[in-house]
């Protein structure tokens, strides 16, 4: 049956009518379009409501999301007493559970961003506790955690990480980038149902928010982060996985070129039906908010002096190079969580490596986060044609980045952040991801910062406000840009003969002001012109 839909303005084109037949876009065009439509198409009265080409995530970790949904989920609120109100409902609530396992608490919650293990005491009842943050680099754990661990005060910190510490050098509860696996590989692992579970659960909020396709940044994962990429293979084997996915492969910081074989193989074999994993992901550096992010000045202490620690590459920047080169010649796109303007550098220069030993080639890599990106960077992902993907929710003026982050940055690094401004003016190619479950899967609630640099519904001054982009700019890189990046090129745009992954909203947001995007919300969702998501008001 076509899929008629008409009588609104459609995304990056002058039409009004768009026809949808066998899943994928007929024409676009006015009323020559209804002309052209069989008799029983089903009609979707746009009234006025904007028609997109469906959003598309380049960065998130879909599966870990649908998990926590189902954990002791804290995100929502920044009250530590709620924090504990909720860890102890879950743990009444499951006597049986062994470890009491979530996340989603934020480091603006707590004194230096570090929770302690006191508090979680006294309400985990005894059971050991693994609660990561909201942006996945550190986790709160409890003193019976540690004791299972073994982790005293004469317990070194691991390279890649860092043990809080209190007084006499006792570990006071959080543990940073690394040093989660020290508890992280006692914490009884979720079951492979528990993760498809996870995994049909988050196809299912994505969906509800206008994401139809998405690249899953730990498929494979290694380091102290579990593998979800048994859920991908099963759902994309039985019908399931109704979206595409870009699966990106791990790469194991503490492995070196000795692995490329086994990616190369499990390409292969988690290649199939709607998912390819054609990507690998390598993680350079950590968060600024724990001083683990690679910098290129010194980190501040708290009375504002430079101290000796400028953060993190956890992956030797020479070595890198020739990592980067070698998975490009082998038709890998390489995807950098790249964060501090350090590993930005390091990022680049392997990707000018890899373009110099192997030509420029169709392997579209990706940079990821870019908190601070050198102004002399700035011009080179265009010139190496490497994407910028962005997560336009974390510019804006919150406590994590008041409290957290500007007031032990560099202050020259401070004014450098997130400059999307600047990368789209210096023509980069613009993708964006949401980090979810880091920050909302909501890509309305992304753009709105991306073009207010103000979270939606907050009254406070705009961040950077020279780094603002368009919408209309903004919108293209959570459609076209991610398509790019997720190398689906038969979906992004609203063109004849692309599948019909569409997004129908409940408003047309260009007729009102910027600032009001935010509002904005999902009404209809269709994957291959079948629809996915619709809303009570659709």
């Amino acid at each position: 049956m076509d899929l008629l839909f008409t009588g609104g303005p459609l995304f990056g084109t002058d039409a009004t009518t768009l026809l949808v037949r066998d899943g994928r876009i007929l024409a676009a065009g006015h009323d020559d379009v209804r002309d052209l439509a069989r008799p029983g198409a089903e009609v979707v009265d746009l009234a006025g409501r904007l028609l997109l080409p469906g959003f598309q995530d380049a960065h998130v970790h879909a599966v870990f999301g649908g998990l926590e949904l189902g954990q002791c989920d804290l995100a929502g609120t920044t009250d530590p007493g709620e924090y504990l109100r909720r860890i102890s409902a879950y743990a009444a609530a499951h006597p049986d559970a062994e470890w009491i396992v979530g996340g989603g608490w934020s480091m603006e919650s707590f004194a230096g961003g570090v929770p302690g293990k006191d508090l979680l005491d006294g309400v985990t009842r005894g059971r050991p506790a693994f609660l990561m943050n909201r942006d996945h680099h550190g986790a709160w754990v409890n003193s019976r955690a540690l004791e299972l661990a073994g982790i005293t005060a004469a317990t070194p910190d691991p390279a890649d990480g860092r043990i809080d510490r209190g007084a006499g050098g006792e570990p006071a509860g959080g543990l940073q980038e690394g040093a989660m696996a020290l508890v992280a590989a006692l914490v009884p692992a979720a079951t492979a149902a528990d993760r498809l579970a996870g995994l049909h659960r988050a196809q299912r909020l994505l969906h509800s928010l206008g994401v139809t396709a998405w690249q899953d940044a730990m498929l494979c994962a290694a380091n102290g982060y579990p593998d979800v990429s048994d859920a991908y293979l099963a759902a994309a084997t039985d019908g399931t996985l109704l979206s595409r996915v870009a699966g990106a492969l791990w790469w194991d910081r503490d492995l070196g070129a000795e692995q490329i074989p086994t990616l190369v193989e499990r390409r292969e074999r988690f290649t199939t039906g709607p998912l390819r994993c054609h990507t690998v992901k390598l993680m350079l550096d950590g968060v600024a908010e724990n001083f683990t992010a690679a910098m290129t000045a010194p980190y501040r202490d708290a009375c504002g002096q430079p101290t000796t620690n400028s953060g993190l590459s956890f992956i030797d920047p020479l070595a890198l190079r020739e990592h980067v080169t070698a998975l490009d010649a082998l038709g890998f796109q390489v995807h950098f969580h790249a964060l501090g303007d350090r590993a930005v550098r390091e990022a680049l220069d392997a990707v000018a490596a890899a373009r110099a030993a192997n030509g420029t080639r169709d392997t579209r890599p990706h940079l990821a986060h870019l908190q601070v990106v050198d102004p002399g960077d700035v011009p080179r992902f265009a010139q190496l044609d490497a994407t910028a993907t962005v997560q336009a929710l974390w510019a804006a003026h919150e406590p994590q980045m008041d409290e957290l982050t500007i007031p032990f940055l560099d202050p020259a690094l401070a004014a450098r952040q997130y400059p999307f401004g600047d990368l789209w003016r210096a023509g980069a190619r613009l993708a964006a991801g949401s980090d979810w479950p880091v920050s909302s899967p909501d890509p309305l609630l992304g753009v709105h910062v991306a073009v207010n640099r103000v979270l939606a519904g907050e009254d406070r001054p705009p961040f950077l406000p020279g780094q603002r982009l368009g919408p209309a700019t903004a919108l293209r890189a959570y459609t076209s840009g991610s398509a790019y990046v997720n190398r689906l090129d038969d979906t992004g745009t609203l063109a004849a003969g692309n599948r019909a992954d569409l997004v129908v909203l409940d408003r047309d947001p260009f007729a009102g002001p910027p600032e009001a995007f935010g509002e904005t919300r999902v009404a209809l969702t269709y994957v291959g012109g079948e629809r996915v998501y619709s809303s009570r008001d659709a």
